[in-house]
């Protein structure tokens, strides 16, 4: 047998918490359930360059060059520090047509790249005829929310054995020299330096290692029985046999007192959503509240 009793705002407390899981693969295991692609960027012109790239999926060369260099590098193509942030005003006039705007209109210094941190970001991107750059991208449902700072591993092996790892500001290391970046929330490795890319991309003898991010939320439910709640067990085995619903005498007693053993959680229409089992069956109070906390993660 079943009592009910509505939840409060005050009983149901929401936390998030993040949890980390680290990943190792081989280039051998990517493929449906490891969504893990490597794709080879060079610059040109689409025009007389559509060759295309990319471990599972087929991209053009040139557009991710250009993507990748638009979305990650637009301030940094002039010097490596990235350009000096541009500001302007504008003097509204009696209309639109008469505002005048008065600052610098250049288009430097007026992108967002996703800095990584909040030290002085020093980034290269290679704009020379037929530059090449090297992409791994690895997918959210791998990583979550994004790829833990400092824990991006590529070793692979082209002329000599390489590893690359991330220096947790977003900065990618070779043989202590800064060969790329990493965008952690976005999942994407970008290796810029000449000798790497292409190398980096084409060899079949890949280890990729990485930590997840993600943040799960625990809800938690407080169920307060009242001292005055719930003091006579509903339970039918407890009825004596006879028509009228008379009890054992044992359980009329003072000293007797229900005990719970599972808690069922209900929606508005009465429809069992969770059950939660207690390790022994509790003994409500009849002099104290009893509260019993309940947790689910999702």
């Amino acid at each position: 047998m079943s009592a009910y009793k509505q939840f409060l705002t005050s009983d149901i407390i929401v936390s998030p918490f993040e949890v980390n899981k680290a990943f190792s693969f081989k280039q051998s295991e990517w493929g449906t359930n490891v969504q893990i692609d490597r794709f080879l960027g060079t610059s040109g012109s689409f025009e007389t360059n559509k060759s295309t790239t990319g471990t599972l999926s087929a991209q053009y060369q040139v557009l991710v060059y250009n993507s990748i260099k638009e979305l990650y590098y637009s301030n940094f193509l002039t010097q490596s520090y990235g350009d000096a942030v541009q500001t302007a005003s504008i003097f509204p006039g009696d209309t639109v047509e008469g505002d005048v705007l008065v600052g610098s209109t250049d288009s430097t210094g007026r992108y967002f790249n996703y800095l990584q941190s909040t030290l002085t970001a020093s980034r290269y991107f290679p704009t020379g005829s037929g530059a090449e750059v090297g992409v791994i991208s690895v997918s959210s449902n791998l990583f979550g929310n994004y790829i833990q700072p400092y824990s991006f591993n590529y070793n692979f092996t082209s002329g000599s054995v390489h590893t690359i790892t991330d220096d947790g500001q977003g900065n990618l290391v070779s043989a202590s020299i800064n060969v790329g970046n990493i965008i952690y929330p976005h999942g994407m490795v970008i290796i810029t330096d000449v000798a790497l890319a292409s190398g980096s991309i084409d060899t079949t003898n890949v280890t990729c290692s990485f930590s997840s991010s993600l943040t799960i939320y625990e809800t938690q439910y407080k169920c307060t029985i009242r001292e005055n709640e719930f003091n006579f067990s509903l339970n039918p085995s407890l009825i004596s046999g006879s028509t009228d619903g008379t009890v054992y005498d044992y359980i009329t007693g003072s000293y007797f007192s229900p005990y719970v053993s599972t808690i069922g959680l209900y929606d508005e229409n009465q429809n069992l959503l969770a059950v939660g089992k207690l390790a022994q069956p509790l003994p409500t109070s009849a002099t104290t509240d009893t509260t019993i906390l309940i947790n689910l993660d999702r």
